[in-house]
């Protein structure tokens, strides 16, 4: 709930004031910004920012709760139909009050209230997500350099096994002729005893 306000009220009475903030609370959300004086923008800006919390709910018990205070039914279809949804992802700070200087006829300062356009929170998000894609393109680029780094190191071992696997065999080659020789040998024993 909004702070109670030190000081004075807006115009001559409690009525008087609610009056005056619904109807800035209705040109805000019809216009998207408003010039009032520095002291209505301030008293404004949590009723606002309350208004558009009912809004982002959506539902319609929070319809009716805003409708006691914004009488018009096209610009409260407007909050909850534009900028309620706007506003989903963010977690307040809806307005803005920007001091624009005094007022030429009475010197009262003066500011305007708007709407923050949700485009910076889209670009954030869009930063967001260009950041979280480079750290997954940097992952799966980590993941193939891993992969075939394991590639490689397995044709080498591979390559390895195949040499020792022809060194084997060529050491066998080596010694099969000799132990080749004494079987011919046995054999032409054997066919000089049969012939015999």
């Amino acid at each position: 709930m909004p702070t109670p306000t030190k000081g004075p009220r807006l115009g001559g009475g409690p009525a008087h004031e609610r009056h005056i903030l619904a109807n800035l609370a209705t040109a805000l959300f019809e216009h998207g910004k408003i010039t009032t004086t520095e002291a209505k923008a301030k008293r404004l800006r949590p009723l606002a920012e309350r208004l558009i919390t009912f809004a982002k709910r959506g539902d319609l018990h929070a319809r009716r709760q805003v409708l006691t205070i914004v009488r018009d039914k096209g610009v409260v279809h407007t909050l909850f139909e534009e900028i309620g949804p706007r506003y989903a992802t963010r977690q307040g700070g809806y307005t803005r009050i920007v001091k624009i200087g005094p007022r030429k006829g009475d010197n009262a300062p003066m500011a305007v209230i708007e709407l923050v356009e949700p485009l910076s929170e889209q670009a954030v998000a869009e930063a967001e997500g260009a950041a979280k894609r480079a750290a997954k393109e940097r992952e799966q680029a980590a993941t193939a350099a891993a992969a075939a780094a394991a590639a490689e190191k397995a044709a080498a071992e591979a390559a390895e096994a195949e040499a020792a696997a022809a060194a084997a065999a060529e050491a066998s080659a080596d010694e099969a002729p000799a132990d080749d020789a004494p079987a011919d040998e046995a054999t032409e024993e054997a066919a000089e005893g049969k012939d015999a």
